[in-house]
């Protein structure tokens, strides 16, 4: 039976630091602020990570797919061929390049980007989680 914990620990931290980041104290210093946005990319990061090697693996041990590639693009194609994608596999091209985007740049445009679809890619996260771990999201 697969694992799931580590990306369903990090999904929640993830949920939990951009509920904070969409519902800031007004009263905190600018500077708090942009931490809590730069801790949302992190947890966006270290998610990101998990999902697609969490894929990798159900793509592999559950789907029986001989030779799964060893990168989130091709993972991802394999996965929206098998229909364990709600959103289109469009959608998870761009959190893909969200995710490479933000590797260097934490506070520039590209880190505005990936915050824009961080609400979309929580949503589509828990709809993966939910249909690889069969349970739902608590």
């Amino acid at each position: 039976m697969m694992e799931y914990d580590n990306f369903r620990k990090a999904l929640q931290h993830l949920k939990v630091q951009f509920e904070n980041y969409q519902n800031p104290d007004m009263a905190l210093p600018e500077l708090i602020k942009e931490a809590v946005a730069e801790s949302v990319i992190h947890r966006f990061e270290t998610c990101w990570d998990c999902l697609w090697k969490v894929l990798k693996r159900y793509l592999s041990e559950e789907l029986g797919i001989p030779e799964v590639p060893n990168s989130p693009k091709p993972i991802l194609r394999l996965a929206s061929e098998n229909n364990l994608f709600v959103s289109p596999l469009e959608q998870w091209l761009v959190y893909s390049k969200a995710r490479i985007g933000t590797s260097h740049d934490y506070s520039g445009e590209k880190a505005e980007d990936a915050l824009e679809v961080m609400s979309d890619f929580i949503d589509d996260a828990i709809g993966l989680y939910q249909t690889m771990s069969e349970t739902v999201w608590e």
